[in-house]
């Protein structure tokens, strides 16, 4: 009867390894170099993931607040703001409507690219802090925040306090002679455009790489009108 081959030993020092300790079934330089593989592979997801959704991103991003209006044309200078009510959801009546500063684009202080979404600038009334509604200090050509003391200049940067970046934006546009207000996007401090976020979520630095820069203008041209009450 042939002999059985002895089972091979699960401890290093019995398989004659080289460099292994009593009691142990994994060497060193094994554990090591997994241990490497694993730090790598976690690195290669860490940073590949951002860049799949910046690239991706506008793919699949959706814009589903209709566009409304906001008045004329005349209604709006450039050199200060007029507040507008806008519905953000329908299905909970006057609990969904909010308030909008709105003034026309003034080529002088606004240097981001014009296009024909941002003719007019439409300014959020959520702090980017926690979400608390700001006002417009037109005396002073601040936003100022009551809750924390959060304070943003005259385009809507931070000026001060604990927001974390400028407030939110809405895509505008001209259709005759009205003014329409469209979905809400976020801003970093270049006041680049971003999918909308939280209040508290930073869109400078590693941030800026996790959602899209440049949303797909494209899309803005399907969302119908906001049904007339």
């Amino acid at each position: 009867m042939a002999d059985r081959k002895t089972p091979k030993s699960k401890y290093t020092t019995d398989r004659q390894i080289p460099g292994a300790f009593e009691g142990e079934t994994v060497t060193r330089r094994r554990f090591m170099t997994g241990s490497a593989n694993v730090v790598g592979i976690t690195a290669t997801v860490a940073f590949a993931l951002p860049a799949i959704g910046f690239a991706f991103g506008p793919v699949f991003e959706k814009f589903d607040q209709p566009w409304q209006s906001v008045g004329g044309i005349d209604e709006f200078g450039d050199d200060t703001y007029v507040p507008r009510t806008i519905t953000l959801e329908e299905s909970i009546g006057d609990a969904g409507k909010s308030t909008v500063y709105v003034r026309k684009r003034n080529p002088v202080i606004d240097k981001e690219p014009a296009d024909a979404y941002n003719q007019y600038v439409a300014i959020s009334t959520a702090c980017m802090h926690l979400g608390c509604p700001i006002h417009f200090v037109a005396a002073a050509q601040r936003f100022i925040c009551p809750c924390h003391g959060g304070v943003y200049d005259f385009v809507g940067k931070v000026a001060g306090g604990p927001p974390v970046r400028p407030l939110d934006r809405f895509y505008t546009r001209v259709v005759g002679r009205t003014v329409q207000i469209g979905p809400r996007f976020s801003v970093n401090s270049e006041l680049q455009r971003f999918s909308p976020r939280d209040p508290g979520e930073p869109l400078d630095g590693v941030g800026q790489y996790l959602y899209p820069s440049t949303p797909d203008l494209r899309k803005l041209r399907d969302i119908p009108n906001l049904p007339a009450s």
